[in-house]
């Protein structure tokens, strides 16, 4: 399975309605949301998606899910660029609990990966994908088994 890391830099764009989005997610099981991307040659539906928390701390993978649609063009101060729509399965709040911190995605196999992409939607290592959804299953555990 190929994978892709979308970058969400707070200081940039705001997230005014994140506690909503979670609840939702919470209550339907999925939340549908689109980003840019920059891979759109080869992302396609399917691929998992992991969005991280870059720019202010805390730093780390907040959310995951799978892309739900090919790759369209939308434009912004009449630049072409494109998007895709991502089904959420996860959605934490980085400023009320943890997150899959940078520290951990720094370490061992997952340190050939650049975590703070400048641009949205690039691939993550074919050979990282599987160590990387273990590490972030395992995290999510962790996390409900101590409600953290």
């Amino acid at each position: 399975m190929k994978a892709y890391l979308f970058g969400w830099n707070p200081a940039k764009w705001e997230w005014p309605g994140l506690d909503d989005d979670i609840e939702k997610l919470k209550a339907a099981g999925t939340l549908e949301d689109n980003w840019s991307v920059v891979s759109h040659k080869t992302i396609q539906s399917g691929d998992r998606a992991y969005i991280v928390r870059v720019g202010v701390e805390p730093k780390g993978i907040f959310a995951s899910g799978f892309i739900t649609s090919q790759p369209y063009q939308a434009f912004r101060k009449g630049r072409a660029y494109y998007r895709i729509e991502i089904t959420l399965d996860v959605l934490l709040h980085p400023g009320k609990e943890q997150i899959l911190a940078m520290e951990i995605l720094k370490t061992g196999n997952l340190a050939e990966q650049n975590w703070t992409p400048q641009a949205s939607g690039i691939s993550i290592r074919l050979q990282l994908v599987d160590e990387l959804e273990g590490v972030w299953l395992n995290f999510l555990g962790t996390k409900e088994e101590f409600n953290l």
